[in-house]
């Protein structure tokens, strides 16, 4: 009797949260499907008393006039050259640093990784000054090149690397050795394999960063042929007004490629068998 009622207790519980997630997801959704459906409506029905959640005309112009307005596809190819070439460099780079953290024992590795992890507690307003300095006597000033290069390293991803070879058995790597494999082998051959969950989860975020920057592309480059996408967005707000329709139109169209990342590369975020190679 005791068995049944607990069950019974546990399904009611299970229901009531499940019924409070649903409502906390259809919060989060409720705002992004309001600007979706504001992206089909005229300019006219945008500010229209009392607000309606679905347009009474549907109408594509909106697209089809911030598209050729905003030369989507020099300003795409700026965004995508930038944040492709960031998002390799960055994955190459957190996955050797996070091996050599988390296999190679030695003090100032830790003491480094310490004051690595320490700079996620700056703000990013905060490093914006030297690091221009250093840009700008580099010579990189005005150049794509000047928002990819300090991107490349992040905390974050360090981190991530470091955490999963960590969990990594040694005697893998010691068999290897054994095998007459060389370090290099190892990590390419042996390491990486097996981590491809988390080059596909940090590939996902680094680009998603890379694609909505807006700041520090904004500092960097003067030159509107060398502009990224949301740098070219922001150039519908006018100083006196702002054409909605177009500005809600072409923030539409430059979440699209995050979205179709996100779906192909999906399953590898949720991939439970994220040690699978290690058997």
């Amino acid at each position: 009797m005791t068995s049944k009622r607990h069950v019974k207790d546990r399904n009611i519980t299970s229901i009531l949260l499940t019924f409070a997630l649903l409502i906390l997801g259809l919060m989060y959704l409720f705002p992004l499907l309001w600007f979706l459906l504001s992206s089909l409506k005229p300019g006219s029905e945008l500010f229209t008393y009392p607000l309606k959640l679905l347009p009474k005309s549907v109408t594509f112009t909106n697209f089809l006039d911030a598209w050729t307005m905003l030369d989507f596809v020099k300003y795409f190819m700026n965004t995508l050259l930038s944040a492709v070439v960031t998002t390799i460099l960055t994955v190459i780079a957190s996955a050797t640093c996070g091996y050599a953290f988390a296999k190679y024992k030695m003090k100032w590795l830790s003491i480094f990784f310490i004051c690595i992890l320490s700079t996620t507690m700056l703000p990013t307003e905060v490093i914006m000054n030297p690091t221009f300095t250093v840009i700008r006597k580099l010579g990189l000033y005005d150049n794509l090149l000047g928002i990819i290069i300090p991107s490349i390293n992040t905390a974050t991803g360090i981190l991530m690397f470091r955490t999963f070879f960590s969990s990594v058995p040694n005697e893998l790597i010691e068999s290897a050795r054994i095998d007459g494999a060389s370090d290099g082998k190892i990590f390419l051959s042996i390491m990486l394999p097996i981590a491809k969950p988390i080059i596909f989860t940090l590939s996902i975020f680094s680009f998603q960063w890379r694609w909505n920057d807006y700041i520090w592309p904004l500092i960097v480059l003067n030159d509107p042929n060398k502009y990224t996408l949301q740098i070219a967005i922001r150039s519908l707000v006018g100083a006196e007004n702002v054409n909605w329709s177009l500005l809600i139109a072409a923030s539409v169209i430059s979440i699209m490629p995050l979205l179709l990342v996100f779906l192909a590369f999906q399953h590898w975020i949720l991939d439970s068998n994220a040690t699978s190679g290690i058997k």
